[in-house]
């Protein structure tokens, strides 16, 4: 039988919008390119150094030399399982600030402004910290508390509130400024991802899955959307729809499936070799991404350095095992400030993510833990001005995309990098933190004027792995708008996008709360259009 809709990507987004299509009555067959969410790997939250840069979980597509930052070719990660992002990331869970959903609507993303979006962020989620009026309980992803404590974490937010940063009630609540500890995706310390959402909701009924099956094209006839063509098994086949494909393929391949579809610039597609069906300028344009850079710092304290190393090892294996508790559950970081490094900001511009541990990040994206007792802050630039664009190699449906960014395009994103190791320097210098710090590591007495800070800035930032934007909602004014406020591709019939391209700004904080709600919401959008 042929299914009502296709969902093409079974990521952060695609599988939310999914599952609530078929929580609705929906017959769905949702299409993954890589395997299902059951690996081990991927369920214990320590282990995700090991899923970056692993074709098995991960696209591993790297970025063109990048000037802003030396020429640097940067990895852009994008999940390939089920779960997609969910299941490959920090899991910090954070919602971004209300302003910026505001700004969304300001810009002609009508209907996404921060009221319309709180019901979704509610219904998405079981909040340890139990419900109110900004939290949900009951939904399918689990947000939990951190349960791989160090008192150094708590050290860590005394010192912000000594250096004048507010204490929170909870970051992801009414106002998301201030510090905090840092809330997880997580179920009793196993990760928890958008896979959660094939499960069954509410009515029980649950999409129909088909895993490594890479889709080629989109088939639109007569302006249309009709089906796909994908590729399982090395066999080639079709699968059409009745009531139209959704998109939820990421930010990177998203712009890639539409422009192999025929759908984008159209100058592009004809030096592709692809017969242009609907010229959208758009379509990879907008690329953002968040940028940032750690302050290591050599500690006397206990942190979870010590604890991933020698004898200490296998008892963090047993309290995992039998409480779910330790250095096993850890997420990417610990506590986190959302702050304003200058007057006349109407929204914090930097984020301060501590980690009661230290640790390198290769070339290639991966996490290594340092062996002595550390901690680290990532200072994270929340609204970089940079734009950059995804494209096509090739026609071939294998080929990687094209993608162009300058993580550090706007000299004033560096400035404000530069004020951010400032802020986390101030941290900690004050009395909670001052004395149990033996040295900076990161970036070292060598790096003191703003004049060898901003090369230092240059010389180690790195991407937070948030692309977004690329496929974005806008007014029919906006030539560059890729959807409707509905989700609707322009032009085309039946075909919508719900995944992090459809942002027309990136959000405060990190991405992946926000692609799930859309995926989420997108789902009642595409209903009442088809309705």
């Amino acid at each position: 039988m042929e299914p009502d809709l296709i969902v093409i990507g079974g990521g952060s987004a695609g599988c939310a919008v999914a599952g609530r299509l078929a929580e609705a009555g929906k017959r769905v067959v949702l299409l993954e390119a890589g395997k299902d969410a059951r690996d081990i790997r991927s369920r214990v939250p320590a282990l995700m150094g090991k899923l970056v840069q692993n074709p098995e979980f991960d696209w591993c597509y790297f970025g063109e030399p990048d000037p802003s930052v030396g020429g640097r070719p940067g990895p852009w990660p994008a999940g390939k399982r089920l779960g997609g992002g969910s299941t490959i990331n920090g899991m910090m869970f954070i919602r971004g600030h209300a302003w910026d959903y505001d700004r969304w609507a300001e810009l002609g993303a009508k209907g996404w402004d921060h009221a319309s979006c709180l019901p979704y962020f509610r219904r998405l989620e079981d909040n340890e910290r139990g419900e109110d009026a900004w939290r949900g309980k009951g939904g399918p992803i689990s947000v939990s508390e951190c349960r791989s404590r160090y008192p150094i974490t708590d050290k860590w937010i005394d010192a912000a509130s000594e250096a004048g940063i507010r204490r929170a009630k909870d970051l992801n609540g009414e106002l998301a400024e201030g510090v905090d500890y840092i809330q997880l995706s997580q179920r009793r310390g196993w990760r928890s991802s958008s896979a959660g959402y094939l499960d069954g909701l509410g009515s029980g009924l649950k999409p129909d899955v088909v895993t490594e099956a890479q889709v080629l094209s989109i088939q639109v006839a007569d302006g249309r959307a009709r089906g796909i063509t994908y590729m399982r098994g090395g066999q080639r086949h079709s699968l059409r729809a009745r009531e139209g494909v959704v998109v939820s393929a990421g930010a990177l391949n998203t712009p890639r499936l539409l422009m192999l579809s025929g759908i984008g610039p159209a100058q592009h597609l004809r030096d592709m070799g692809i017969d242009v069906l609907r010229d959208l300028p758009g379509v990879g344009s907008n690329l953002q991404d968040h940028a940032g850079l750690h302050l290591i710092n050599t500690v006397d304290m206990h942190t979870l350095n010590n604890d991933a190393h020698g004898l200490r090892a296998p008892l963090q294996l047993l309290r995992f095992i039998f409480g779910g508790t330790g250095a096993l559950t850890t997420g990417i970081g610990h506590a986190q400030a959302f702050v304003r490094s200058r007057p006349g900001l109407p929204v914090p511009n930097l984020q301060l993510a501590f980690s009661a541990f230290s640790f390198e990040v290769t070339p290639q994206g991966n996490v290594v833990l340092k062996p002595e007792s550390s901690v680290a802050t990532f200072i994270g630039l929340m609204r970089p001005a940079h734009r950059g664009r995804v494209s096509l190699r090739s026609a071939d449906p294998a080929a990687p995309p094209i993608i162009e960014h300058q993580l550090l395009g706007d000299d004033d994103d560096v400035e404000q990098l530069v004020e951010g190791i400032a802020l986390a320097r101030r941290i900690m210098r004050q009395r909670s933190m001052e004395s149990h710090v033996l040295r900076e590591q990161r970036p070292g007495a060598d790096f003191e004027s703003k004049e060898a800070l901003r090369d230092y800035v240059r010389l180690a930032s790195m991407s937070m792995f948030h692309p977004v934007g690329t496929a974005k909602i806008g007014p029919d004014g906006d030539p560059d708008a890729v959807l409707d406020a509905e989700l609707r591709v322009r032009g085309v019939c039946g075909l919508w996008v719900a995944d992090a391209s459809v942002m027309p700004t990136i959000p405060q904080g990190n991405t992946n709360a926000t692609s799930i709600m859309i995926g989420d919401k997108a789902a009642d959008h595409i209903l009442r259009t088809i309705a």
